[in-house]
């Protein structure tokens, strides 16, 4: 059967036009004016036809997190993430022991295999535990440690899908970690680090391409010993072949500097994330952030998780379709732009970019159809619909 998605602005890189995208098999076959006879017909309404958002850092969704290590937990969050446009999804764990990481690993191995009706699980991403305790954020500094090679080859080695690992580039080992994650194709991203600008340098001469949620727990311009360094948010402006991922929630990076980045980063080289934890599409209140047997307890507010003394921020609550909206109405994106952030961008960092991240024949049919103001009508994923307002 084919299904031809007609009477959309169909996004595609760069542009926007009109006409019908037409799917057969799980997969775009081409986009054309008008539907084939005979196709089931899908349609847009005059509203946008973009490609799948892909969410490469989340924790969970729905009142459920992945350290829950429960394959419904899984699932939960991934329905959660479908209502709101996102297609696929990088199942992310937090600071804990070895223990727990090979516990979430085949959890989400059972997930995958179980997953019908939600947003599609890429690899994991393993958040920690090679941070920085300066600047841990809401990562439990019981379990933080560094880089141990006889440590990091077991957890490779056990878990065959882990996509993305991020980490802390000062610590004693870091080099020789992030040059095993770039021989095993595996992201080696930096964050919650206290690293000056030159140990960034060698942690991206090593392998390291991309910075996890910029601007949130990382170095800036510091002194030591009375002189003045650059550090990871300045690195991260310097270095062009440095892609950096954003929490685009309008409060952990605010406006200001949403357009700053847009201005000197530019597009090409930013990634929207959600980072969002259990809280994410439900009532602010009390919450925990990590797995309910021993994380820690947050309180939602202002639309955004804080630690119960409101010192500082405990994760995020937003979903992918807030993140546009919030590049669209704050920082001044273009659709098509800021679509491309949750899209095109991550589908290359994560090496997906030949099935995933834009309508073109022969990727997977993974779309989603939105209105002006980005509230998601249908989420479909493979050609099939697991949304539908």
């Amino acid at each position: 059967m084919v299904t031809a998605v007609i009477n959309g602005k169909i996004i595609l890189p760069g542009r926007i036009v009109s006409g019908a995208v037409i799917i057969g098999d799980g997969k775009i076959k081409e986009i054309r004016d008008c539907a084939p006879a005979g196709a089931e017909t899908i349609d847009a309404g005059g509203d946008y036809v973009s490609p799948g958002f892909i969410d490469m850092h989340s924790h969970g969704a729905g009142g459920a997190d992945f350290m829950d290590c429960t394959v419904e937990a899984y699932l939960t969050a991934a329905r959660m993430h479908a209502v709101h446009g996102t297609t696929l999804i990088y199942p992310t764990t937090l600071t804990s022991t070895s223990e727990l990481l090979y516990e979430s690993f085949d959890t989400c191995r059972k997930a995958m295999a179980e997953n019908h009706d939600g947003a599609q699980f890429g690899g994991m991403h393993l958040e920690g535990p090679y941070f920085s305790p300066a600047f841990a954020g809401a990562q439990d500094r019981r379990y933080l440690r560094n880089p141990r090679p006889e440590e990091y080859m077991e957890i490779l080695d056990r878990c065959p899908d882990l996509a993305r690992w991020s980490f802390a580039p000062e610590l004693d080992g870091a080099a020789g970690f992030a040059a095993e994650l770039r021989r095993r194709g595996i992201v080696a991203s930096i964050g919650h680090t206290d690293a000056t600008f030159r140990e960034c340098d060698a942690a991206y001469r090593s392998g390291a391409t991309l910075m996890t949620h910029f601007y949130s727990c990382m170095s800036t311009i510091s002194r030591r010993n009375a002189f003045r360094y650059a550090g990871t948010i300045e690195y991260g402006y310097w270095q062009d072949g440095m892609s950096v991922e954003i929490i685009a929630d309008g409060i952990h990076v605010p406006e200001d500097l949403l357009r700053l980045l847009l201005k000197i980063k530019g597009i090409d080289r930013i990634s929207l994330v959600t980072d969002s934890m259990r809280a994410a599409g439900m009532p602010e209140g009390k919450s925990i952030l990590g797995g309910l047997s021993d994380g820690q307890e947050v309180i939602v507010e202002d639309g955004v998780a804080k630690l119960p003394d409101r010192s500082a921020f405990a994760g995020s609550v937003a979903t992918a379709d807030r993140l546009v909206r919030t590049m669209v109405n704050m920082a001044g994106c273009s659709i098509p732009d800021a679509v491309k952030m949750i899209t095109e961008n991550p589908a290359k960092i994560m090496g997906v970019f030949g099935s995933k991240g834009s309508l073109e024949p022969g990727k997977d049919a993974d779309i989603v159809i939105f209105d002006k103001d980005i509230n998601i009508r249908r989420t479909m994923v493979g050609g099939r619909t697991i949304y539908r307002r």
